[in-house]
């Protein structure tokens, strides 16, 4: 071929591995014009990259030509195989993104700045790295499907030649080929790409055991290949009686598979018999049923195991029967049956029906299945933090679903594990936020019910109802935990005004003053001074504890308004002035106001509270070890007081010592219970053969309360010795 021969010149040792290949692949579905588009763009990137080595030794122009050739198989279109090649361009050589729209066009730049990685951005970690790195690969995604196509690619290569890196870099590569990018391909619909991925991964990650799993097949592939053979041959002759026309091939499961199942089922080896399956692929839908009622009519299904992929397909696009089937001696062989289009998407995914350039119509569905996903990412973009982005990222990625209905019988995927609660933000995030309660299957069930395949869910709505922050700790979904979170973060703004306002007060108060009595020209010069955009945004700083609410009374009050002094701590601690009146909590002020687990404090305890950078108010009391820290920075230092009739229960931890004998633990429960207490947490230390110390965390309205609890425990036979439990200098806050 002679574009090859063109490139030689440009390239060090005289040839590029893979080239030929490549142009070869390319040739046989595009047309001239395109081919020469990408003979281009590599000569193009060898330039670029002239001089540039792997850790492998070869000319670096290898790696993106090798990427363009995976790629070429799954036969997408010339752009994303010219961005391939390029796509380290613009982050390890002198080239703009500028200059690659002006060669090779715009989608091809866009596309390659997608998957440029983020090495000019500091981070405080690798892992915020990655995760932002990861974060904007998926974003570029949802503009464009084969940005991912080209990441996936160039990862599927690296972990080809991934031999050349240091072995720590090695495992931190696979663990992250595993966790992201070999689910992110299935979720895709790559399966291929998906298996062979997997298999690197496990192979780099823990070579050990790849190596012995190997051994281990190869001893039985032998025995196993050959009754195998014979069931394939059955089942041909009776698919040929029947008049089905089919391919009947043998399938060998892969490395990865059969360690998850090992991990999975806990089982050894030895234990995982079906190694091998069959995969029937006829011509239409129709004779798909047929083979099915064949296959089962040939051998015997075992019960529990069938799936229908082909009515409910799965959310990449996935199509086909499956059943598992009893073999000889009763061994288990899985069997697919598939049509020839469903057999080319389970292969290829995406990129069996690619139609950037078609223009007839809608696109394919795995395509628009892939892309729904892929939008729902842009409302994570204001979940937090970059990790915790990746995080949401990927409990999704993996998919391992449960189908459900609506009452009026649309099908929603949700991944296994999801609640109720999941289910309405699946919906809309309108319903999520004003869900009191659910059906399922026409039954009243709690919002934390986790949901399983089949099932019909109807959400029950109410106008004013709000999301309860507890959700955020049992749902499973990102949508619905980011929806959560924005409400939350809301919420939180609004109640860290009204406490900074209470604080403010209560600092004013030393002047006999309030907020109301500070004019509006005053609060305006005060915000303005000190860089914020309102009054809102004072109070809101205030109270998640950022600025001091002291400094902030002192430039309001009469002693000196208007001063531009500093926000010092003598600014702020005047010994002259009285002590303010104690902030009044009652346990029901929200997310800005929480008591310290380190000591528990509970209404009638003496109590004083700590201003919390970006947490707000924490309650300790008085005796906790933990104060004593505090004592360094008394500008946070609060003085509160209980309010005559706090609304809540709190909590409180007891240990209690006993003596071992049976049945000791649920004897002190019930006895708890019998106080009318709830307990929301038992944990045993056992200290030595005669004693062992149980600790309960009960829920108390009052030390009151709490003593009565405390007197009918320690009035027990098996109770040695019972305490509160208080801090021992261990920083929580």
């Amino acid at each position: 071929m002679g574009y090859a021969g063109t490139l030689l010149g440009f390239l060090p040792g005289g040839s590029t591995p893979g080239l030929k290949e490549l142009l070869a692949a390319a040739q046989s579905y595009l047309p001239p014009e395109q081919v020469e588009r990408i003979r281009i763009a590599a000569e193009f990137g060898a330039e670029a990259h002239k001089g540039q080595k792997r850790k492998t030794g070869e000319p670096y122009i290898a790696h993106p030509v090798a990427a363009g050739v995976i790629l070429a198989g799954l036969r997408v279109d010339a752009d994303t195989i010219v961005a391939a090649i390029l796509h380290d361009v613009i982050e390890d050589t002198p080239v703009a993104k500028e200059e690659l729209a002006r060669r090779f066009g715009e989608t091809v730049a866009e596309i390659v700045d997608g998957v440029t990685k983020l090495d000019q951005i500091q981070f405080k970690s690798r892992e915020e790295a990655q995760a932002e790195s990861f974060r904007k690969m998926l974003l570029a995604m949802v503009r464009d499907l084969r940005v991912i196509l080209v990441k996936l690619a160039d990862r599927l290569h690296n972990m080809r030649t991934i031999e050349g890196m240091s072995p720590v870099r090695r495992r931190a590569i696979a663990r992250e080929t595993l966790e992201i990018f070999a689910p992110l391909a299935e979720r895709l619909g790559l399966y291929a790409m998906k298996l062979e991925l997997e298999d690197l991964g496990f192979r780099a990650l823990y070579p050990q055991r790849y190596r012995v799993i190997e051994k281990a097949i190869k001893r039985a592939r032998g025995h196993q290949k050959e009754f195998l053979g014979k069931i394939s041959e059955n089942i041909s002759i009776a698919l040929a009686k029947a008049g089905i026309e089919a391919e009947v091939d043998t399938r060998e499961k892969h490395l990865y598979s059969i360690y998850k199942k090992m991990l999975r089922k806990r089982s050894a080896l030895s234990e995982i018999v079906d190694v091998y399956g069959l995969r029937l692929v006829v011509a239409s839908v129709d004779e798909c049923y047929r083979a099915l009622g064949v296959v089962h009519g040939a051998y015997k299904p075992m019960p529990g195991r069938f799936k229908d992929y082909i009515a409910i397909p799965r959310v990449n696009g996935y199509q086909s029967l499956h059943t598992t089937l009893f073999g000889p001696n009763g061994l288990p062989i899985e069997a697919q049956i598939r049509t020839r289009d469903m057999h080319r998407v389970a292969e290829s995914g995406i990129a069996a029906h690619w139609k950037y350039k078609s223009g007839d119509g809608s696109p394919a569905y795995e395509q628009a299945q892939a892309r729904e996903w892929l939008n729902n990412l842009i409302s994570m973009q204001e979940s937090g933090s970059s990790e915790e982005f990746l995080e949401s990222v990927r409990v999704d990625l993996f998919p391992d679903k449960v189908y459900l209905f609506t009452p009026k019988g649309k099908i929603l995927r949700l991944p296994r594990g999801a609640t109720v609660v999941d289910f309405a933000y699946a919906v809309h995030t309108d319903i999520g936020n004003r869900c009191v309660a659910a059906k399922v299957d026409r039954r009243l069930t709690p919002l934390r019910t986790q949901l399983r395949n089949g099932q019909t869910v109807e959400i029950v709505t109410a106008p004013g109802a709000m999301p309860n922050p507890a959700w955020v700790n049992f749902v499973v979904t990102a949508k619905a935990r980011t929806a959560i979170r924005n409400y939350l973060k809301s919420l939180r703004r609004s109640e860290a005004i009204e406490l900074g306002q209470r604080l403010i007060n209560q600092s004013l108060a030393e002047f006999n003053l309030s907020l109301t009595d500070i004019s509006e020209m005053t609060l305006a010069a005060t915000v303005g001074e000190l860089g914020m955009v309102d009054a809102d945004e004072l109070f809101e700083k205030v109270g998640l504890g950022e600025r001091l609410a002291p400094l902030i009374a002192r430039r309001l009050g009469p002693a000196n308004p208007l001063q531009t002094g500093s926000d010092s701590l003598d600014d702020s601690l005047d010994a002259g002035n009285a002590a303010p009146a104690p902030l009044s909590v009652a346990g029901t002020e929200g997310l800005l106001v929480s008591y310290a687990r380190c000591c528990f404090p509970v209404p009638g305890d003496p109590i004083l509270a700590y201003l919390s950078s970006g947490r707000g108010i924490i309650v300790h009391r008085e005796d906790c070890a933990n104060v004593d820290d505090y004592r360094k920075h008394p500008e946070k230092w609060l003085s509160v007081t209980w309010a005559e009739k706090p609304e809540r229960l709190f909590g409180s931890e007891l240990r209690v010592e006993v003596a071992n004998r049976m049945g000791v633990l649920a004897a002190v429960a019930a006895a708890i219970a019998g106080t009318e207490t709830n307990i929301d947490h038992v944990a045993l230390e056992e200290r030595d053969a005669e004693t062992s110390v149980l600790i309960f965390e009960v829920k108390v309205r009052d030390r009151t309360h709490l003593a009565r609890v405390m007197r009918v425990i320690r009035h027990m036979p098996d109770v040695l010795k019972l305490s509160r439990t208080l801090a021992v200098r261990t920083r929580e806050d």
